[in-house]
């Protein structure tokens, strides 16, 4: 087939006039709200822009093609994905031919964008496509087609092109995204207008229309799947020090005693990174059960040495409420936690606790060892109580003392991690561990009695403060005798390799 190319109008063209794919253009533009505070950083490289009507245009010659090699044929995904990537090259490779024929040769980096916006066309991600495939982005904020919100790595804050032609079309990408979402169904439709799910290359997406002004999703991207307490240890120059040496080996030896560990901070704080990599001290053979909402630890361990895991994902529910209030369908954590205590483990691990499963999680906790789970808090003292408060949301049985109980005999250890944004002022995201509590039980007025193990240092980063209590022997059959700590507890410092940089007094501290 000969192409010609595809009309369109990207600086005021007649409709009609022949044009080729625009030149590079780099989509610098900041917030214009930011302040500029440090001096400009150097310009990043130019980025590729494409026309979406050649997309759409070439997106649909690759499908009738696609269509014509399945007809009458016996083939499996894997055949058919092969087939696809070959056609797709094939269909781009005689588009860049007849734009170079008509006198504009396109640049090799444009040709590569463009096959992967066709590719990813068809496969109903669309534009959606280029920002996952960003390794330098971090968060986007999509606020109708038009207005996409880009944070990268760093704090830095671009605005990019729009990703769909409509909000419309936006409500169609996020819903093609959701079909094939996995095995849990998952949906954005009238009866469901919010949806909350993980995306092919790990990232979350959250989503929401009807009841919003315009169509609103929000990714988070995690482009750190595989790592280490090692790595967050200063181990890997791309992460941040989020620990330092002597809390690692703290953390590493409460793992092999088989502590039960509830990691808490903020949205964004890097709860998931931490609860990763204290994943990767799990002996290699251990069967463990892991809870998600929408999968997001899971990535870290395919194709690794985890092959005993067995992962488990909440099940939205569609259509009447039944008796109890609830979607008919519908399979909750709080669901399949006693289905995990019956799979004959020893180790549960829930992604994210944020409702009445902080109950069954809890009463897993106090018949489980090793077992771990997220929960967002605002500040570490906040915990006992962000627990509480999800415990009353499990039914009028639960009281505020039972819950206390509760926590104080399943939890082991509090790791709290902390997030300081400084993008406002010209400085970057930091995040880092700065309170490891060792749980001591219930004390006096029924209140849940900690210890801070680790603390807040000079620069906010955790620093040995008192020896542990209760789990002293469970270290101590490990091998970890926590006596090593006492000299840090004396001069009051750790042992980061890093300095930390901060703008808030214009010192490095």
């Amino acid at each position: 087939m000969r192409f010609e190319p595809v009309s369109h109008d990207p600086r005021g063209q007649q409709p009609g006039a022949t044009s080729t794919v625009p030149p590079l253009v780099p989509p610098n533009r900041h917030h214009p709200g930011a302040p500029a505070v440090a001096p400009p950083a150097p310009a990043p490289p130019p980025r590729p822009r494409v026309d979406f009507a050649v997309v759409r245009e070439l997106r649909r010659e690759l499908s009738e093609r696609l269509t014509l090699w399945q007809r009458g044929r016996e083939f499996d995904e894997d055949a058919e994905e092969v087939e696809r990537a070959r056609l797709a090259v094939a269909v781009v490779s005689a588009y860049a031919d007849s734009v170079r024929r008509a006198g504009t040769p396109m640049p090799a980096d444009a040709e590569r964008l463009l096959l992967d916006q066709v590719t990813a066309e068809l496969v109903g991600l669309g534009r959606l496509q280029t920002l996952l495939v960003d390794e330098t982005i971090e968060e986007v904020h999509i606020l109708g087609c038009d207005q996409v919100r880009i944070t990268r790595h760093g704090g830095g804050v671009d605005w990019a092109e729009p990703i769909a032609d409509s909000d419309d079309e936006l409500v169609e990408i996020l819903q093609a995204a959701a079909r094939r979402a996995g095995a849990t169904e998952r949906s954005l439709s009238t009866s469901k207008p919010t949806l909350d799910l993980q995306l092919p290359d790990g990232s979350r997406l959250a989503a929401v229309f009807l009841v919003s002004h315009r169509p609103y999703a929000v990714i988070r991207k995690h482009n750190t799947l595989a790592v280490s307490l090692e790595d967050i240890a200063g181990g890997r120059p791309d992460l941040d020090e989020m620990i330092d040496p002597l809390l690692r080996d703290f953390l590493r030896a409460s793992l092999r005693a088989g502590l039960n560990i509830m990691v808490a901070g903020l949205a964004g704080a890097g709860k998931t990174t931490v609860i990763r990599a204290l994943m990767d001290e799990i002996p290699a053979d251990e069967p463990y059960v892991l809870l998600e909402e929408s999968r997001e630890l899971l990535p870290a361990r395919r194709g690794q040495r985890h092959r005993a895991v067995m992962s488990f994902e909440a099940r939205e529910g569609h259509g009447e409420r039944g008796l109890d209030g609830r979607p008919a369908g519908e399979v909750s954590i709080a669901d399949l936690i006693p289905v995990a205590l019956r799979m004959g483990v020893l180790r549960i691990i829930v992604g994210e606790v944020r409702s009445r499963e902080i109950v069954p999680m809890l009463q897993a906790m106090t018949t489980s060892r090793g077992s771990m789970c997220t929960i967002h808090a605002r500040t570490p003292a906040g915990v006992s109580e962000r627990i509480i408060e999800l415990a009353l949301s499990h039914g009028r049985e639960m009281t505020v003392d039972q819950a206390r109980r509760m926590a104080g005999n399943a939890l082991d250890l509090i790791v709290y991690v902390t997030v300081e944004d400084e993008t406002a002022i010209g400085g970057r995201k930091h995040r880092f561990v700065s309170h490891v509590e060792e749980v001591i039980g219930v004390g006096d007025g029924n209140r849940i009695t900690t210890t801070s193990v680790f603390g807040p240092g000079p620069d906010g980063r955790a620093v040995p403060r008192h020896l542990p209590e209760r789990i002293r022997d469970q270290l101590l059959r490990v091998g970890y005798d926590a006596r090593l700590l006492t000299r840090f507890i004396e001069a009051g410092t750790g042992a980061w390799r890093r300095p930390r940089h901060t703008h808030l007094d214009g010192r490095q501290s």
